[in-house]
């Protein structure tokens, strides 16, 4: 039997204010725009940058507590670096003139706040709660009780310095 996975992980910077809408069942969805970039250097030794914009939707998941659009709507502003990660969905509809009009969409399943004030959590769309809070996400182990930023809490990534990796 064959198997497919359908996962997109992003992170990124907000590119503006979420939209918070409600439905007409009353579920409420969150959309807003995510940048991610790229640099390198050209040819001549030019740097060069792109940025890629992706439309990213959380909804509101059945529990009973905040759900991942609620999450939006409170945490995230233009300019948050996040984590996403979902699933890539694909839409057509036909606009005022008739035209046939293409969407490429982020399904939100996961965020991670990654800036601001060391309050690094992450949120997952089945139990809405950040009961698996990371302070670390952008502080560093420590850094959140006020001391210096360390790896302490991650000791494997200071084993294994010699990779071949650009980054």
């Amino acid at each position: 039997m064959s198997r497919s996975v359908n996962k997109v992980t992003l992170i990124g910077n907000l590119g503006n204010e979420p939209e918070i809408r409600t439905t007409a069942g009353g579920s409420k969805v969150a959309t807003f725009s995510l940048a991610t970039s790229r640099s390198w250097s050209g040819a001549g030794g030019e740097k060069q940058e792109k940025t890629e914009w992706h439309r990213c939707v959380a909804w509101n998941g059945k529990s009973t507590g905040m759900g991942l659009a609620d999450i939006v709507e409170k945490y995230c502003k233009k300019g948050e670096r996040v984590y996403v990660e979902g699933s890539i969905e694909y839409g057509q509809y036909k606009d005022k003139e008739g035209q046939t009009r293409y969407t490429t969409e982020i399904k939100v399943r996961e965020l991670m706040l990654l800036g601001g004030g060391g309050r690094g959590a992450d949120f997952d769309s089945d139990s809405g709660d950040s009961s698996r809070s990371r302070a670390p996400a952008r502080t560093g182990g420590k850094a959140a009780a006020g001391s210096e930023n360390t790896f302490d809490d991650f000791p494997a990534a200071l084993e294994d310095q010699d990779d071949d990796l650009p980054f």
